[in-house]
């Protein structure tokens, strides 16, 4: 029996299935459903989990390259938030892009991790190392 990190068999499964170059996306609650990636959904109530409690989650167990967040994430966020993303994100490059680019990148994903999180353009797309 899983006694630490990662208890959500889902997820564990969707994590060991991106390989390298693949994407994974952590989506918030509004996100929409994209029917050809398959989806974990890890949603309770609106703000649990939030997105960087499910990314600092997740890069214990996975190494990403590169990530990619919403350019308007930075002119909708206080910089409380944006703090609480740059500590999730750790060392992990992030590279802000427009909204709508960053959902072109959604359809070739490995998965989408969906979240209670409800705070604006909270969207991430990472790519494994």
């Amino acid at each position: 029996m899983i006694q630490s990190g990662i208890l959500n068999p889902h997820l564990l499964a969707l994590l060991a299935r991106v390989r390298h170059t693949n994407t994974l996306v952590i989506a918030d609650s509004m996100f929409p459903h994209w029917p050809a990636v398959p989806e974990v959904d890890l949603s309770l109530v609106y703000g649990i989990p939030t997105v960087p409690d499910v990314i600092r989650a997740v890069l214990q167990h996975w190494k990403p390259g590169v990530a990619w967040i919403a350019s308007e994430f930075e002119v909708h966020n206080p910089t409380k938030v944006r703090r609480e993303f740059a500590q999730a994100f750790g060392d992990v490059k992030v590279v802000p892009v427009p909204h709508l680019q960053l959902k072109a990148r959604v359809p070739g994903s490995i998965g989408l991790i969906r979240t209670g999180e409800r705070r604006i353009y909270t969207n991430v797309v990472m790519e494994s190392a």
